[in-house]
């Protein structure tokens, strides 16, 4: 049967009780230990005898000259002083055992009132306390930290320490606790929108707070997987209905009898609206980036994309490995790798692909002497729908999509486009990617 949860405020405040509790109980161990506490017998026949004829000095000196005597009698082990008033000092630990073992040794200091207890850690921990002289003025006396005092120093500092490892354990287990529902939390986070079929709910463990952001998560999640099928389903319908009436109007076209001129500029105009409508399905469908990463070879990729562009009679080279084996999605990145290559053909003239490894990163390089993007538009090019005319040739083809697919493969595989224009003319863009296992 599940318990009811008490949520995150119930656990602060559950902690926070117990470890008053916690609290109260060592130091209750540590009050009764002090109490109990008594000397060997030698030393308290020492320390007992040393109070009576201290007390015994004191009663017998004149007020005026007290200070000064409380000076000479003290030692190394055993400091004096003379206060005028009676001792009314609070005390938190108070050492009735050893105050009854000292006066059944000398009994005399029953009548002096005596009194013993334990100084605050901050001062030592020492043993302090305070016997009345005959005008009932008081000698205070302290003793130096000795061997057989430390079982009760030891004892309080781990009254004082436990508390906090107490909370900072309990604390500890919380945050774990908790985090751990938010961990899966999160992993599903990033596949928001990536899987295929619809994606698992989440599991509802942890805090009630927890459970209400996890419910929410797999509602808002549910949503806009139906938003994204419902969007692929309808651009795939009008992909089909477009892509039919282009085709036939191709075949009329070379049936139809008109000039080579109009034939060939009408033709052109069918080829870039077919272009336009595969690119848009690219960027809106997100070209296999819903697929798992596998081990892909990147040196043979790209050295096969350059190969076909040198055999369309392209200035094209590649350098790089032969072989350069990493994880990622082949689908979405040879796209990527492709629209790089035709973008540095079509402003270029020309392109070199260059594959690099630094450090746990891999560079996919692609340069071109073209006119390179003006500093002010290296954002905005990464952005889709933006076509940068002033800054390439006014004969722009597309819909300014190429970059911005790049620029959605690279990040799914945790990466990034970097642009620049290079110092000898022309664009560098590329492609980093994290070294990854499977």
């Amino acid at each position: 049967m599940r318990l009811p949860s008490v949520g995150l405020l119930g656990r602060i405040v559950l902690i926070l009780a117990f470890v008053l509790a916690t609290e109260f109980i060592a130091n209750t161990l540590i009050f009764d230990r002090a109490s109990s506490f008594a000397l060997q017998d030698d030393e308290a026949h020492r320390m007992a005898e040393y109070i009576v004829v201290a007390r015994r000095i004191m009663d017998r000196t004149s007020p005026a000259g007290r200070p000064a005597v409380a000076t000479e009698l003290s030692t190394a082990r055993m400091q004096v002083q003379w206060t005028p008033g009676p001792d009314t000092q609070s005390t938190s630990f108070s050492l009735g055992g050893l105050r009854d073992q000292m006066l059944a040794i000398e009994p005399g200091l029953f009548e002096a009132r005596l009194r013993l207890h334990l100084m605050p850690l901050r001062q030592g921990g020492d043993i302090a306390g305070s016997v009345e002289l005959g005008d009932h003025s008081t000698m205070v006396f302290r003793t130096t930290q000795q061997k057989s005092f430390w079982p009760l120093t030891l004892g309080r500092i781990v009254a004082l320490a436990l508390p906090m490892l107490v909370l900072a354990l309990l604390g500890g287990l919380m945050i774990r606790a908790t985090l751990r529902p938010l961990r899966g939390l999160m992993g599903a986070t990033r596949m928001v929108g990536r899987q295929e079929p619809e994606p698992a709910p989440v599991p509802e463990r942890g805090p009630r707070e927890v459970r209400n952001l996890i419910r929410d998560f797999n509602a808002m999640q549910s949503r806009i997987h139906r938003l994204i099928a419902t969007r692929t389903r309808a651009l795939a319908a009008v992909g089909h209905d477009l892509r039919t009436p282009l085709a036939r109007l191709k075949l009329r076209l070379a049936s139809a009898e008109m000039d080579p001129a109009t034939r060939q500029a009408i033709g052109d105009d069918v080829t870039e609206m077919s272009d336009l409508l595969r690119s848009l399905q690219i960027y809106l469908g997100g070209e296999g980036q819903s697929l798992p990463a596998e081990k892909i070879d990147l040196a043979v990729m790209a050295a096969t994309i350059i190969d076909t562009a040198r055999d369309e009679g392209h200035d094209a080279y590649y350098d790089g490995p032969s072989s350069l084996e990493a994880w990622a999605r082949p689908v979405s990145i040879r796209r990527a790798i492709t629209n790089l290559v035709e973008n540095a053909i079509h402003y270029g003239g020309n392109v070199r692909l260059a594959l690099r490894e630094e450090g746990d990163a891999l560079l996919i390089q692609v340069d071109d002497d073209g006119p390179g993007i003006p500093p002010e538009g290296m954002e905005s090019a990464r952005q889709p729908f933006v076509r940068l005319d002033e800054g390439r040739a006014r004969n722009t083809r597309g819909m300014g999509l190429g970059l911005a697919i790049v620029h959605d493969a690279a990040r799914a595989e945790a990466g990034e486009l970097i642009l620049a224009n290079r110092p000898e003319g022309g664009l560098r863009a590329t492609i980093r990617l994290p070294r990854r296992a499977r």
